[in-house]
């Protein structure tokens, strides 16, 4: 994967850290995640129902924006269009959007970007490269009618989708003020040739050239990897860190589910949040509202607790990255370190006993303290331990902790270096 990081302002993007994905859409009536679709090779006329009937009276994107900024989220990216088609915008090139459904009347979108922007919010906008709904899209593998004889030979008109792309990408970077991510999906090896990557590249520049690109063949500016964290950060063939963001979700999808069960827990969602930074990336993290257009009680709840947490702890989050090689980091913790300020931050996954151990650290902490509520540790280095105990390194910091461990998430150590 190449990187193009001299394009797209990304000096913001690495000192955030921490962003809100939305998916919504139609597919939250079905509430069987925003593949259903192709799940279930439903034809349009099996679709149509949900956007008649999609009627989000609960739909309140100042209360979504709100616990995005309470939860320490520094920027949105929104679904304007997902695999299905569906617009949440008044796109002038279909009739397929929430403008027409009968039972919305109303630019999505419009109310989004204003909400979060409001709140001192960055703004993405999330675009599907495939549109199932198309007549000239390609029937491909995830296609939701790949299994239909007269479909696979129906001729396509791939020029009039390409165009019709380019163009809904124009009124997405003209419409809505600012755009600090376009956050595209679906750029599936076997259609690429479809989008015109280079020309659409050059489009996207010539109006908005600050602008960050996410998956778009051979101009990405970062690196975003699905639902897993890179060992040791994204690097090129050199070994030099890249940009990257991690994209996670809260149960197992990323549209709205009702029978989802497997939820995060809010400890499990703030070590994935430190896990992201302590490896030099971003976490962009899923809610998918209700059809309703409501954040489920579950949500809400997660977004309390990283609420509760980011309060006290968001200094070893912005502005953080991985901390430099040489510090070996303790069994169960993650590091990350802010390099402007000098500062290395301890985060403790499990309580150790009474003390901890920091390797290569001797002489170079000159004061220690727990995060939360700023309260000193005791440190002390050159100690040979015990007669009977293992021997500690010469190099070694010695960190003494309270007996109890703090009544946070996770407890996080700021270490001063000199």
């Amino acid at each position: 994967m190449k990187i193009r990081e001299k394009h797209g302002d990304l000096r913001w993007f690495e000192q955030a850290r921490f962003g809100m994905f939305i998916h919504w859409g139609i597919y939250a009536l079905p509430a069987r995640g925003e593949w259903v679709k192709s799940h279930e090779r439903m034809t349009n006329e099996k679709y149509a129902p949900y956007f008649k009937f999609f009627e989000p009276d609960l739909f309140n994107p100042k209360e979504w924006a709100a616990k995005a900024k309470a939860a320490g989220m520094k920027y949105v990216v929104f679904t304007a269009k997902h695999h299905d088609g569906f617009c949440l915008w008044d796109t002038a090139l279909t009739d397929y959007n929430s403008v027409k459904a009968p039972r919305c009347r109303r630019d999505f979108l419009r109310d989004v970007v204003d909400a979060f922007r409001t709140e001192g919010l960055r703004i993405g906008l999330y675009y599907s490269l495939p549109d199932w709904r198309h007549p000239g899209y390609v029937v491909d593998a995830r296609h939701p009618l790949r299994d239909n004889p007269e479909a696979a030979i129906e001729p396509r008109d791939y020029a009039s989708y390409t165009q019709f792309l380019h163009a809904q990408v124009t009124e997405l970077l003209t419409r809505y003020g600012p755009v600090d991510i376009i956050w595209f999906d679906g750029s599936y090896p076997e259609t690429e040739e479809h989008w015109q990557s280079n020309e659409l590249a050059k489009l996207i520049r010539s109006i908005q050239p600050n602008i960050i690109i996410t998956r778009l063949p051979g101009h990405e500016n970062l690196a975003t990897p699905e639902q897993n964290i890179p060992p040791n950060g994204v690097r090129d063939s050199s070994g030099k860190l890249l940009p990257w963001e991690g994209c996670q979700v809260f149960s197992g999808t990323w549209g709205y589910c009702r029978y989802g069960q497997n939820w995060k827990s809010v400890g499990e969602i703030i070590e994935m949040l430190i896990r992201h930074v302590s490896r030099g990336g971003n976490l962009l993290l899923n809610v998918s509202p209700t059809a309703r257009g409501c954040l489920d009680p579950k949500s809400s709840h997660r977004l309390y607790g990283l609420a509760k947490w980011m309060h006290y702890h968001q200094r070893s989050i912005y502005n953080c990255t991985i901390a430099p090689a040489e510090f070996t980091e303790p069994e169960s913790c993650r590091y990350t370190y802010n390099p402007s300020e000098k500062r290395l931050y301890l985060h403790l996954f499990s309580w150790p006993d009474r003390r901890i151990f920091l390797q290569k650290l001797s002489n170079r902490i000159e004061y220690a303290q727990l995060l939360h509520d700023g309260s000193e540790i005791v440190m002390t280095e050159n100690n040979p331990g015990n007669t009977h105990s293992a021997k500690i390194s010469c190099d070694t910091v010695m960190l003494a902790l309270p007996v109890s461990r703090p009544e946070v998430a996770v407890p996080v150590i700021e270490l001063f270096l000199r």
